[in-house]
């Protein structure tokens, strides 16, 4: 029996972590394990100062072959499966040849600072990713593993990668420890889920599954069938620990509707605070049920309209306890730090509210009217920011245009939208050419320097006049003598955003300006270099796209590679098994 020793945690001789420490401390200081005499060949003659280095790198040669291979050296055991098929068309060869650079490009050493003119390809394989996944390509399989390394060092890129990978990636990460993310984030594990039509494996693995095999089988079936997943929840609901129905109860997200209400209902008398919360909130998106009715009757005995005083004006009673029955529906009863009591019970009822309530508490009026109403008594921006929240929560077009405004006010926002993040949620419930409109008029007005979380909302690639208003700001900050990097993050999202047919607009900026006495020193030759960039990265989005659909066998996916993270709707993973 062999008994511990910390010889036990070392590595094991000749593996890669063994050749990266005797890499770092230095062969004079750690001799490699391999014998020195092995780094000569027949007929050669190493100088024996030599011979321990080339040893090592000799080993390291070896190991790397063996890492790329994919599957670790171990004892001899029975030969493995073969992978299984996938049915999916091959990528055109111009394509393959692109993803092999996409692949192989890697972050340089140097963080920060002056980039060049070229492009960050990294940054390039998301939109490259979706376009093949709508395309509905099969990756080629010399590229599964720097696929799949990756995707573990970017979590963003899993879903599309993994998408893409298909099954014969689940295949070598069952072989390869560091790809067992793939595993993990796959649903199953890379099996197919029992559904509805299988009532006894569904149940079987919904009760004696690890945690993760259940959180995928309830979204799975939650996409398909919802009123069958909220069952299977119901019947272990009482058993689970409070963290485990927290998790669960999010599921329910997808597909919410009406016939979750009494699950929902139940769920406000758990004993974990942190689920009624949930509960409380996907109830109140739902402005027919109970929950939605109880937060309105309060929520109006708290906001009335006074017009005594010649203008009708809004005037706030905010409540002066929070009652059991306001805890049970989700209020949380302690302030966070510096927010005051009534005004934080307050906020919460509004924001639960059914907005459809308050055009008949205050008469009749419609949201751009009722926002456009003085508040007493220094209420205004509590209520509008609730009306925010609420907006974006009820997904309510009408009344976020009413609390964003319009963008080239002074403020560029509502009274409502008192920052970036509120901003961009009431974005997100227009349509995306309105939403594209709203920013290009908010950069008309007001420049870059707030633009970016807003952009971040817009559809891609951008509008037009999307477009040309990032474009405009960025000539106007150019001839304005500050330097690029000021705005790396808008130039960033430029490259990945705009339509490449864009590149054009670029061709009269790429030159060195003359530098006037207000600009910066050498800003024209940094600004000519990002332009340059600008326009490399544009034409090389171009490019990949025609190289995606070179052969005409895709679905479509627009005139331009977009940066969409997610997967896209073409042929699943799943194949037969086969020769690889």
């Amino acid at each position: 029996m062999n008994t511990p020793s910390s010889e036990a945690a070392s590595p094991p001789p000749g593996s890669w972590e063994d050749l990266v420490t005797t890499a770092l401390l230095g062969t004079d200081r750690r001799p490699p394990r391999a014998a020195a005499q092995d780094a000569s060949g027949p007929g050669e003659r190493v100088p024996a100062s030599m011979a321990a280095p080339v040893a090592l790198l000799d080993a390291a040669a070896v190991e790397t072959v063996r890492r790329r291979a994919g599957l670790r050296p171990a004892r001899a055991a029975e030969r493995l499966e073969r992978a299984p098929h996938d049915p999916r068309p091959a990528l055109p060869d111009a394509a393959a040849r692109r993803l092999a650079l996409l692949l192989a490009d890697r972050p340089g050493a140097a963080g920060g600072g002056r980039r060049g003119a070229a492009p960050d390809l990294m940054e390039l394989l998301p939109q490259w990713l979706a376009t093949a996944n709508s395309l509905g390509y099969a990756a080629p399989p010399q590229a599964l593993p720097a696929l799949l390394d990756a995707a573990r060092g970017r979590t963003d890129l899993r879903p599309a990668a993994l998408a893409f990978a298909g099954s014969r990636a689940l295949w070598l990460a069952r072989l390869n420890p560091e790809w067992r993310f793939a595993l993990r984030a796959a649903p199953g594990g890379g099996s197919s889920l029992p559904g509805p039509e299988e009532p006894q494996k569904m149940r079987e693995l919904w009760e004696e599954g690890l945690f993760a095999e259940r959180v995928a089988l309830l979204t799975a079936v939650r996409s398909r069938h919802p009123a069958a997943a909220r069952e299977l929840l119901a019947t272990t609901w009482a058993a689970e620990r409070a963290e485990d129905r927290l998790m669960f109860l999010d599921s329910l997200r997808t597909g919410l509707d009406p016939a979750d209400e009494p699950f929902l209902e139940l769920a406000l008398a758990d004993r974990s605070r942190n689920v009624r919360a949930t509960a409380a909130e996907l109830l109140s998106a739902l402005p027919g049920s109970a929950l939605a009715g109880r937060m309105a009757a309060r929520a109006r005995a708290c906001v009335a309209l006074d017009r005594t005083q010649g203008a009708a004006t809004i005037v706030v009673e905010a409540p002066h306890e929070c009652d059991p029955g306001m805890e049970r529906d989700g209020i949380v009863p302690k302030a966070p730090a510096g927010r005051g009591e009534r005004a934080w019970w307050l906020g919460q009822l509004v924001e639960a509210s059914p907005l459809d309530a308050w055009p008949g508490r205050l008469g009749g009026r419609g949201p751009e009217e009722i926002v456009a109403l003085p508040v007493a008594d220094d209420w205004q921006d509590e209520l509008h920011a609730a009306w925010c929240r609420a907006a974006a929560r009820q997904r309510d077009p009408q009344w976020s245009r009413a609390l964003l405004g319009a963008p080239a006010a002074p403020e560029a926002g509502g009274p409502g939208a008192v920052s970036l993040a509120e901003r961009s949620r009431l974005l997100g419930t227009l349509d995306p050419d309105e939403r594209a409109d709203w920013v290009a008029g908010f950069i008309a007005t007001h420049g870059l320097s707030e633009a970016f979380q807003l952009l971040g909302v817009c559809a891609v690639p951008w509008a037009a006049p999307l477009g040309r208003a990032v474009v405009d700001a960025l000539n106007i900050a150019r001839d304005a003598g500050s330097y690029p990097w000021s705005f790396s993050g808008v130039m960033g999202l430029a490259e990945r955003c705009l339509q490449p047919s864009e590149a054009g607009r670029f061709d009269g900026l790429m030159a060195v300006p003359d530098e006037s006495e207000n600009s910066a020193p050498g800003a024209g030759s940094y600004w000519a270099e990002a332009f340059q960039r600008m326009v490399t990265t544009l034409r090389l989005r171009a490019a990949m796209h025609e190289e995606l659909t070179a052969a005409g066998t895709g679905t479509g996916a627009g005139d331009a590679l977009a940066p969409d993270p997610r997967p896209g709707p073409g042929p699943g993973p799943a194949g037969t098994a086969g020769g690889s």
